[in-house]
């Protein structure tokens, strides 16, 4: 974005242009850490590990692995779930830091050398320390994704040589090694072992897991949902077992000009995911009105892809593990309001982690009464609850639809 250099030589970092994060400071930062190696066709360090599957030109696509010029513990430069407290300048500096090396792969061959060891650096729990041969020194630049992290500096990869040891945990081991085992049921069986989404979702796309002859490179953004849309399944299936809320609950969280609220309604498992987008934030750069996307599923579920994206996955992954938590299944309705300071996508993490982090409190309301949910979203929240209220199919469903037990108790 351009910045207004007297703006920035008065406010020095401290928020004054609005922004949830201050990008003078990112790109310094980040600049400073990558200086040297941008001028350099080898790279020493340590990657976190990080692993970069493309999509454009599929089923021809770049891959390669990523590291920041640094040696030792990197292991923040990729893991989503470490950064929801931490500045976007941070996470900024992190991806900026790391330099990809690319080749072109056929998805469909996934055997190669350099695929065989990348698939070991994404199964690696630990750093392992790299060297990477580039054809030319790396462009300093960064790109941005609705669905993945920031992708930072990249170039042709000559070589690559692993200097340090995979550490593969003996789970990962297991399913990698049973090629009888179907993917979807590989992820749940790691996600029950208690690994980090984002690991799986890393190892997931390189191939990994599933039957031996349907094993495949998955492009990065598109191995993120398909772990959180196999994770929700798993999950919904669970929590259908249990019985329903006894009462409304409602939670909010509010992190780096975004506003998340949950409003779990008692009945049974049905699921709404809603965005309001301000002018001059990320996807509303332009208009002069609030833009609000959403889509929903009722009991039986969805029989197409979202047209809100990845995002809805993302937070419905989190809020099944809540229900999960405390044993129970609920009408969801969840809503997020993005303010003009948040100006770059930095993935569908963002929403999973604030969703888990909003989970995490407790509820800031608990009531019977939809009333009194819709007067808290009056006071809460920019958009107000009528627009809310007119938006949400969910919602109004619960508000226009009487219970079947109504009718029993007046006959």
């Amino acid at each position: 974005m351009k910045l207004d250099p007297s703006l920035c030589i008065l406010c020095r970092g401290r928020g004054w242009c609005g922004l949830a994060y201050c990008p003078a400071i990112a790109r310094a930062r980040a600049t400073l850490r990558i200086r040297r190696s941008v001028s350099s066709k080898v790279i020493e360090g340590s990657t976190p590990p990080s692993v970069f599957v493309g999509r454009i030109g599929y089923p021809y696509v770049r891959i390669g692995p990523a590291t920041p010029p640094l040696m030792g513990d990197t292991s923040v430069f990729d893991f989503p779930e470490m950064w929801i407290n931490r500045k976007i300048e941070d996470i900024l500096e992190y991806r900026w830091s790391l330099i990809t090396g690319i080749k072109i792969a056929n998805v469909k061959k996934p055997e190669d050398r350099l695929i065989e060891e990348l698939r070991l650096l994404a199964m690696s729990s630990k750093p392992v320390d790299i060297e990477l041969a580039l054809k030319k020194p790396p462009r300093p630049f960064m790109t941005f994704s609705e669905q993945e992290p920031p992708q930072g500096p990249r170039s042709p990869l000559a070589n690559m040589k692993v200097i340090g040891n995979p550490s593969i945990p003996r789970p990962v081991e297991k399913v990698y090694d049973d090629t009888d085992l179907p993917a979807f049921d590989a992820v749940v069986s790691l996600y029950e072992s208690g690994l980090p989404v984002s690991y799986i979702q890393k190892i997931f796309s390189t191939g990994a897991f599933g039957i031996k002859k349907q094993r495949r490179l998955v492009p990065t953004r598109w191995s993120i949902t398909a772990v959180d849309s196999v994770l929700c399944k798993k999950l919904i299936k669970e929590i259908k077992e249990y019985n329903p809320l006894n009462e409304i609950l409602v939670f909010r969280y509010r992190v780096h000009e975004n506003l998340f609220i949950a409003i779990l309604y008692p009945a049974k498992w049905s699921y709404e995911w809603m965005e309001a987008w301000w002018p001059g934030s990320t996807w509303n750069p332009g208009l002069d009105n609030v833009v609000i996307e959403g889509d929903y599923e009722d009991y039986h579920g969805r029989t197409s892809y979202p047209s809100i994206g990845g995002c809805y996955y993302a937070s419905m992954l989190a809020t099944l593990e809540y229900l999960k938590r405390i044993k129970r299944q609920a009408t969801a309705i969840l809503l997020r309001e993005i303010y003009p300071g948040f100006k770059i996508p930095v993935g569908v993490w963002f929403v999973r982690e604030s969703v888990r982090a909003m989970f995490n409190s407790p509820p800031v309301l608990k009531t019977d009464s939809l009333d009194e949910v819709l007067e808290f979203l009056e006071k809460e929240t920019k958009l107000r609850s009528n627009r809310w209220f007119s938006s949400s199919v969910l919602l109004r469903r619960i508000r226009f639809t009487r219970p079947i037990d109504e009718f029993l108790k007046k006959d």
